[in-house]
């Protein structure tokens, strides 16, 4: 959107095309607990949290109520991250594009959240987690552009890796950390956004993003804004493959993630123990996703290959999602946890790096990052809204044969990538 390359201390030519300089170091220091931070926020509240809000208010209709909000989260989710992204990408202030942005999106993310701790209806928890999906996209969009910005190619790998780390770490933490605030639901609502915003201070002042005054903006019309939603899968078909082989995969993963209690609860029997059980299921993917997570980033940046790393992390997802379809036990839900948490930490650093090599514009990083972060925040809504409509109708057991087909659709869509190998 912008007659000149983003400007990114000290050039984003020059960073990213050679060796790391201080400010892109600090990139790499903050990456992980920022992640850490804000994927605790979405792994705690629809994960935990926001299921036992329901759980108490109706327990007989909690699988139909957590699909709706997480249903409007996945409509408002579409809408914000891109949207937020252009406008991000058109900020022009002497502290850069990105700052802003992130800064009010912290402060905006911890009303939310205090507000979701009040609630006590079904209507409060629809508007406080419509209010959670704007805020925190105030943060993810303008972050996810610092890959492509600051981030030289030949590190990108090590950066998705330590950024994946995060997601890890504060999505499947958040499980751990919701079901420790489990019995003080409000207490667990409150903590978050201190936490968050003190991040973020530190962020901004010690890995500041250089003046973007100087750059041009294009016009403002009706068209341009529409464009914030498309990305032409004609003009970048690889962009539009790697598109939708995400948003199939992480679909599926969530679609059975996002019922995890419920599952444990209603499908393997455990009942009020589920709580409980959840922060052992939730270790055991942890750690089976960093070691995999650790591996696959550099090894894709050692080889210069992305697409069979992720290729086979898809079908390695898809081989534990169906465990608990033939195995309805603790133990096939724990062999579902190691063997699709290897496949989703392979998966999100490899995936990550592939991507930000077929970006159709350097101009519009936060745009186009919005438009394909839609495909990994829109499945964290998504998933849980298709698997109510199955479970209300047919029970929890099909939720798994659909993940691993979602997951088999998303292996496949690599494959035609021709852009990069």
């Amino acid at each position: 959107m912008t007659s000149t390359p983003p400007a990114v201390a000290p050039g984003a030519t020059a960073i990213t095309k050679s060796k790391l300089t201080p400010p892109v170091r600090r990139l790499f220091g903050f990456i992980t607990p920022l992640n850490i931070v804000l994927y605790t926020i979405v792994g705690a509240v629809p994960g935990m949290f926001l299921p036992l809000q329901l759980q108490a208010l109706d327990e007989a209709n909690k699988a139909q109520n957590l699909g709706i909000i997480t249903g409007v989260g996945a409509a408002v989710a579409i809408v914000a991250s891109p949207v937020l992204g252009l406008l991000s990408d058109r900020t022009r202030s002497r502290f850069g594009r990105r700052t802003p942005w992130i800064l009010g999106g912290a402060l905006l993310t911890g009303l939310a959240l205090i507000f979701m701790g009040v609630a006590n209806g079904f209507i409060q928890l629809l508007i406080g987690w419509i209010m959670v999906q704007v805020a925190i996209n105030f943060i993810i969009s303008p972050l996810t552009a610092l890959l492509p910005e600051r981030v030289p190619v030949s590190a990108r790998g090590v950066f998705s890796t330590l950024s994946g780390i995060g997601l890890m770490l504060g999505t499947l933490g958040g499980s751990i950390y919701g079901a420790a605030m489990a019995k003080n639901i409000s207490a667990g609502y409150l903590l978050l956004p201190g936490i968050l915003l003190i991040l973020v201070v530190l962020f901004v002042v010690l890995a500041p993003d250089a003046s973007s005054k100087d750059q041009v903006n294009e016009r403002f019309s009706i068209v341009l804004f529409l464009k914030t939603f498309w990305v032409s899968p004609r003009k970048h078909p690889d962009f539009a493959w790697g598109f939708w082989g995400r948003i199939t995969l992480f679909t599926g993963y969530f679609l059975i993630y996002g019922y995890t209690l419920y599952i444990l609860q209603d499908y393997i029997g455990l009942g009020e123990d589920a709580v409980s059980t959840v922060p052992r299921l939730s270790l055991v993917l942890l750690v089976a996703a960093l070691i995999a997570l650790a591996i696959s980033g550099p090894l894709s940046d050692r080889v210069g290959r992305r697409k069979p790393i992720v290729i086979v992390a898809a079908l390695l997802m898809g081989a534990g999602m169906l465990i608990p379809f033939v195995m309805p036990t603790m133990l096939g839900m724990f062999l579902y946890a190691g063997i699709a948490g290897l496949g989703f930490g392979a998966y999100l650093s490899a995936d990550a790096a592939l991507m930000s090599e077929l970006l159709p514009s350097q101009d519009t990083y936060a745009k186009d990052l919005g438009v394909l972060n839609i495909a990994a925040t829109l499945p964290q809504s998504l998933g849980p809204f298709i698997g109510s409509l199955i479970v209300v109708s047919f029970g929890y057991a099909p939720i798994f044969p659909l993940g691993l087909a979602l997951a088999i659709v998303g292996a496949l869509c690599i494959v035609p990538i021709k852009a990069a190998r």
